[in-house]
């Protein structure tokens, strides 16, 4: 799959599970925000781990510093959730913190850095790229990432270069 088809899927998909967990209550908020939390790492550290780097190669720093520094603040929230109850009379606030500043990197990245990746990588380049991403995606869902974002917390992902 298109590696920018796939992200974007993706945020729609985050999107209408942060709207899941929002409208739940009880249990089934906390089931439904432990795996909106894996999603929303998952795919986060993919961005980091596998696309910018990736991306990176073709002259889009600017916008990929900008990234880095809104992942960094997904964390810290995301990793103060994870730590809460989802009765506690915090979380709510918080997740709709998380909600709107997801969004707003959902909609930077479609409006800012997609179309500058589409005009510097070709289609087949965009598919071995969403096959990479895929694999490594997949392998961090089985491995519980939320649990990930208290470590990841402090500081912004160095933004490397494409190996």
């Amino acid at each position: 799959m298109n590696a920018i088809d796939m992200l974007t899927k993706q945020h729609r998909q985050m999107e209408a599970a942060l709207k899941a967990v929002a409208e739940a209550d009880g249990a089934a908020r906390a089931t439904l925000f432990t795996k909106a939390a894996d999603t929303l790492m998952a795919h986060v550290l993919v961005e980091e781990q596998v696309f910018y780097p990736a991306v990176n190669a073709k002259r889009t720093e600017d916008i990929l510093l900008e990234s880095l520094e809104e992942h960094l603040s997904l964390k810290r929230i995301l990793s103060d959730l994870v730590e809460l109850p989802a009765d506690a009379p915090n979380f709510e606030p918080k997740f709709h913190v998380l909600t709107e500043q997801a969004e707003h990197h959902h909609e930077e990245e479609e409006e800012k850095l997609f179309p500058k990746v589409k005009k510097l990588l070709s289609e087949e380049e965009l598919d071995e790229l969403g096959g990479r991403m895929a694999e490594a995606q997949a392998q961090l869902l089985a491995q519980e990432p939320r649990k990930l974002a208290p470590e990841q917390a402090d500081e912004a992902a160095e933004l490397d270069e494409a190996s």
